[in-house]
Parts: structure tokens; C-alpha cells; sequence
């Protein structure tokens, strides 16, 4: 496995994470550590584990064994709502919004998930009503505030999802497929955001399949293939790796 030169900190880590379903081994014995600060891909063929990884270090799901680390707190198996807590943010390969509410309510929702049922009544925290605003407006949909999100575009909710992962201020950011079924122009938007927020001292993991995104983004990527990582480094050094080039190409 290719490793980078220099010494980063590490601001998530897994050691021997497994988890299976029936009789199929989705995640390996994973050991991963990705980087704080930087902007870290995790890729792999389809079928390799991404997500089902993403899900057991958010607390979407249990492992069967091994760790997850964050900042050096052990925090497996915890809930997700203390997996955001404690500085974790993420969003889903198949957004997740309310479709029936407006954009700026879906936002008020994600910074409090079970305060729902105040939302649809009308009690707003004005504070929170600002911020929504600000990050409706630093995405660039400010202006469809009012819209129902299911009257909005799939690349405007990937958007609008973001925003609601920033009402909870999470230092490390974990995007799945964040540019999958959206258009090259929102592709470009969602691609300056994360290095805006990165710049801004924020992590951020993505599970992406679109490799000129991914070669142009990432700082350090970490290449999965049957539930295990089989590479990392650099764009430049993962894409030249023959354990990569095999597990995608077969060759």
C-alpha cells in the first residue's frame, strides 16, 4: 500500500472495522486514518464498502468489530446524534430532505432533527432563522428560500442538504457522492464550497465516483476494494497504483 511522505495529523480513524450482512463481509478489517484539515476521497469500485463504512462511523449502523476514533475519542458505536455532537456532519448518497417543506424550514429542522413537530407550528429561534439564511445564501439558494423542496432541482437539494450539515457547524464534513446526479455547473459549485470550508479550517471525507472531481479535489485519497483499503496517498501516486488500476480495471 502507498502511503504519503510527510506526517499528517489524523482526524478519523478505524482499526479492523468489520461489518457483515448474512453471509457478505462489507467491510473488511478495515484501518483507515484520514487526514485533519485536508480534503480526503474515499473511492472504490461499486460494491467495495464506501457507504456501508460511512454508516458505521456515523452511527447509522452498528459494526461488528474494530473502532472508530475521532480526535482521539473512541466513538464507536455511537448513536448519530451524538456522532454529529461530537463534531462529525455528513450527508447521504440519496438526499435526504423534507420534500414538503420549505427550503429554509428543512434547514431549521437539520439544527434541531426532533424539534419537527415546533417547526411545522411556527417556533422559530430567530438566531437560527439568521443562520439559515446565511448558509441558504453562502450555497447559493437563498433565493428559493420559500420553494418546497421537492420543487426544487436534485443539484439545489444536494445544496440545500449541505446547508443543513453546516447549521450544525461540524468541524469534519463527510459528503457521499455529493456530485451524483447533479449538473457540471452545480458539480463546480459544490467543488469551490469545499474549498472554501476547507480553507476555512474545516476536514472533509467524500465518497465520490467521479474521478475528475475526486484527482482535482482531494488532497489524500484512500482507495477501497472489498471492504478494505488497497491504497492511499496522493491523486497522483493512487492513480498510477496497480492494486487501484486492478480493482478497477481489472488489468
Amino acid at each position: 500500500m502507498t502511503t504519503p511522505a510527510h506526517s499528517p495529523t489524523h482526524s478519523l480513524t478505524t482499526e479492523g472495522l468489520t461489518k457483515s450482512f448474512g453471509g457478505v463481509r462489507a467491510i473488511d478489517g478495515a484501518s483507515v486514518a484520514f487526514h485533519e484539515g485536508e480534503i480526503n476521497a474515499l473511492i472504490g469500485p461499486n460494491g467495495s464498502g464506501k457507504t456501508t463504512f460511512f454508516n458505521c462511523v456515523t452511527g447509522m449502523i452498528r459494526p461488528d468489530a474494530g473502532t472508530v476514533s475521532y480526535q482521539d475519542r473512541d466513538v464507536t458505536g455511537l448513536p448519530p446524534h451524538r456522532i454529529a455532537r461530537s463534531g462529525i456532519g455528513r450527508s447521504f448518497q440519496l438526499c435526504r430532505v423534507f420534500p414538503r417543506l420549505t427550503v429554509l424550514e428543512n434547514v431549521l429542522v437539520a439544527v434541531q432533527p426532533h424539534g419537527l413537530l415546533q417547526r411545522l407550528r411556527g417556533s422559530r429561534n430567530p438566531a437560527d432563522v439568521g443562520r439559515a439564511r446565511e448558509l441558504l445564501a453562502r450555497v447559493g439558494i437563498d433565493h428559493l428560500e420559500h420553494a418546497e423542496a421537492r420543487d426544487i432541482s436534485y443539484g439545489q437539494q444536494k445544496l440545500l442538504e449541505l446547508a443543513g450539515v453546516l447549521m450544525g457547524d461540524p468541524h469534519t464534513i463527510m459528503l457521499d457522492e455529493p456530485a451524483g446526479g447533479v449538473n457540471p455547473a452545480l458539480v463546480d459549485r459544490i467543488a469551490d464550497l469545499v474549498r472554501e470550508l476547507n480553507a476555512e479550517g474545516r476536514t472533509f471525507i467524500i465518497v465520490e465516483h467521479n474521478m475528475e472531481l475526486v484527482m482535482g479535489l482531494s488532497d489524500h485519497v484512500v482507495v477501497f476494494d472489498r471492504g478494505r483499503p488497497i491504497a492511499q496517498g496522493t491523486p497522483a501516486v493512487v492513480q498510477d497504483d496497480p492494486l487501484v488500476l486492478e480493482a478497477y480495471l481489472g488489468v
